[in-house]
């Protein structure tokens, strides 16, 4: 697999140890004939400890085996996550500390998410492109707000902070991208 096919979530092997990707930053050049670069941050799957390395577009990485399977939410606690494989319904528990990008979109029951497991080991999740989540706190809805005007902080149940449309009113549930964690639209 090459560098430049590294997405975020995905598994690879870097010196005989499996790394979950955790963030890709793409630098284009400046010049003619200079290379693309991948700034690449990535999790030890074992010992939890973060690796950061810069790669150009053709480096290669160890290939990891893993099955890719489709898992529900079924609870959070204060250390860990705990999903359910929708097919078999083994369950797979995961620290909070690998998955930390992913907590503020989780919610119990939350469905239309991936695991990557091997071995027996859930190593990553990988989320829906969005997910609706409930408006806990916020300022007043103003009345007459167009779509297109300021916006205001809102906490979500799961404690993410978004920029919503001044027309959004608490209780609300609203769609949240994944990717960027910002505001799309109402659920």
């Amino acid at each position: 697999m090459k560098a430049n096919e590294i997405k975020k979530g995905m598994v690879v092997g870097i010196d005989g140890n499996r790394y979950v990707a955790k963030d890709v930053q793409v630098k284009s050049p400046s010049s003619r004939g200079a290379n693309t670069l991948y700034k690449i941050r990535f999790n030890n799957v074992v010992t939890k400890q973060k690796y950061e390395n810069t790669y150009k577009g053709d480096d290669t990485f160890d290939e990891v085996e893993f099955l890719r399977k489709s898992v529900q939410m079924i609870y959070k606690e204060t250390d860990s996550a705990t999903f359910m494989d929708n097919e078999d319904f083994t369950q797979y528990t995961i620290d909070n500390g690998v998955i930390e990008d992913e907590l503020s979109f989780l919610v119990d029951g939350l469905e239309g998410m991936y695991a990557l497991i091997a071995d027996g080991e859930l190593l990553a999740i990988e989320l829906p492109a969005s997910v609706d989540l409930a408006i806990v706190d916020c300022a007043p809805s103003i009345k007459g707000a167009s779509a297109s005007a300021r916006t205001k902080p809102a906490t979500l149940s799961t404690g993410l902070v978004v920029q919503v449309p001044e027309y959004i009113a608490s209780d609300e549930v609203v769609k949240v991208n994944t990717s960027n964690g910002k505001f799309m639209s109402r659920a």
